[in-house]
């Protein structure tokens, strides 16, 4: 499920890249914080 929502913002954060939309800065965020909880979890050995 993370992962999914990890590729979903990614695709957005191109999206928006490309497109420079205003909310990039929200998807710059929102990736950044999936990323980091995707590794913390990866780092403590949970199923990812």
């Amino acid at each position: 499920m993370l992962v999914t929502i990890a590729i979903v913002l990614l695709a957005l954060w191109v999206l928006a890249f490309f497109t420079a939309n205003t909310m990039g800065g929200l998807i710059h965020i929102l990736l950044l914080f999936a990323v980091l909880v995707l590794l913390f979890r990866v780092f403590r050995g949970d199923r990812v």
